[in-house]
Order: structure tokens, then C-alpha cells, then sequence
């Protein structure tokens, strides 16, 4: 297992949501790279009490909560209870960005050989419709990241991955994503398929969605 390592900082700056979104708003300005924002993220810490709008559980799986969103940007914290997990899914080919706030949290990366539906793949503005039967998707490395401990990031080039609480207490993650999206491909590996899969939010800006 390995230990994340990207845009660390011996003293990084604690900060309000408030000013990491408007630090982030800044950066739009330019070109925006994986690395830009990795080092953004690195010196702009947000602790477990100023994300505490953000920060709800459920028992039956994590929660997704959005605290900002426009063209370019996606914020959201996701709430980890102990054995939680995602699909092993893709990341429609965009940039993202992972710390820790509480916790710790498993990454396991992933490399899509092949599958019987090439033809649903490399569509405009989403990297495939999904659809296949027949599939073989690859373990490359599992990724730890924990409180201080550096960052998680998906590219171009590595974009499938799952993310686990293997731990016995409950974990609070921190996600930008560029640009955002509402739907990944996930894979079942047990049945051998893969599919389009919808994405919602648990709570939006420090409320409970209504279902």
C-alpha cells in the first residue's frame, strides 16, 4: 500500500469554506491543471469543524454533500461510516481532488484492458456509454490518504477508481472536481458489466435534500 505525497505542506494554512471557495473562484482566472489546484488544496486546509454544515452519515451508505458548483468547479465533502465504499467507477475522463479531513480513506486504482462494447467508449463531453458484458479491469495500486497526509488525484490518464473506508470510524473526505459531472460509468465485476450510473447529492449548501 502506498501513501499519497502530492502537494504537502509542514505548515498549511487552516481556512473557512468561505475563503477556500473564494480562493478556488480566483483560480478560474487562468488555466486550470491538475497540478495548480493540487497545490491550492495542499496549502488550504479545512478542518472537521469548519466543514461541520457539511458533514452528514447514514448508515446504509456515504453521503454525498455539495458545498459549491459552477462551470468549471465542483466542492463537495463526503461522509465515510466505517466499511463504506464506492463502485469501482470512472471520472468521465475530468480532474479531480481528494484530502482527508477526519479519517482515513483507501483508494484503489484501477486500468480498463478491455471489454466486449469498445464502440460505447470516447463519447463527446463523457468517456462512454457503458453497456458492456464482458470486461476486464485491471488493479494498478491501492492509495492511502488520511488527515495531513497528502492527496488523492484522478486524471486524463488514470480515472477509474474506488474508494473505501476500510477503518472502524467514521471518515469526512473533501472533493473538487473539474469540470463537474452527474453521472460515471460503474463496473460490476462479480456480473461482469459495466453501466451508466446517475449521481445525486445527500445534502445541498448544509441542508438535507428532499426526496
Amino acid at each position: 500500500m502506498e501513501s499519497a505525497s502530492i502537494a504537502n505542506c509542514s505548515h498549511p494554512l487552516r481556512t473557512s469554506v468561505p475563503d477556500f471557495i473564494a480562493g478556488l473562484r480566483d483560480l478560474e482566472r487562468d488555466l486550470i491543471t491538475k497540478d495548480r489546484i493540487a497545490e491550492y488544496m495542499g496549502a488550504m486546509t479545512l478542518r472537521p469543524e469548519s466543514l461541520h454544515d457539511y458533514v452528514w452519515w447514514r448508515d446504509s451508505f456515504y453521503t454525498r454533500n455539495l458545498i459549491y458548483r459552477d462551470e468549471l468547479f465542483e466542492v463537495m465533502t463526503i461522509c465515510w461510516s466505517p466499511g463504506q465504499k464506492t463502485a469501482i467507477h470512472t471520472h468521465n475522463g475530468q480532474l479531480g481532488w481528494m484530502t482527508v479531513s477526519q479519517g482515513e480513506v483507501l483508494t484503489h486504482e484501477f486500468h480498463h484492458t478491455s471489454c466486449n462494447a469498445p464502440e460505447n467508449q470516447n463519447v463527446v463531453n463523457i468517456d462512454c456509454l457503458g453497456g458492456a458484458t464482458e470486461l476486464q479491469i485491471d488493479k494498478v495500486r491501492t492509495v492511502s490518504c488520511a488527515e495531513g497526509t497528502g492527496m488523492v488525484t484522478v486524471d486524463k490518464l488514470q480515472t477509474i477508481h474506488q474508494i473505501e473506508n476500510a477503518g472502524t470510524v467514521g471518515c469526512i473526505s473533501l472533493h473538487v472536481y473539474s469540470k463537474p459531472f452527474d453521472s460515471c460509468i460503474a463496473f460490476d465485476l462479480e456480473h461482469q458489466r459495466c453501466y451508466r450510473r446517475q449521481l445525486s447529492y445527500f445534502s445541498k449548501d448544509g441542508h438535507r435534500v428532499e426526496k
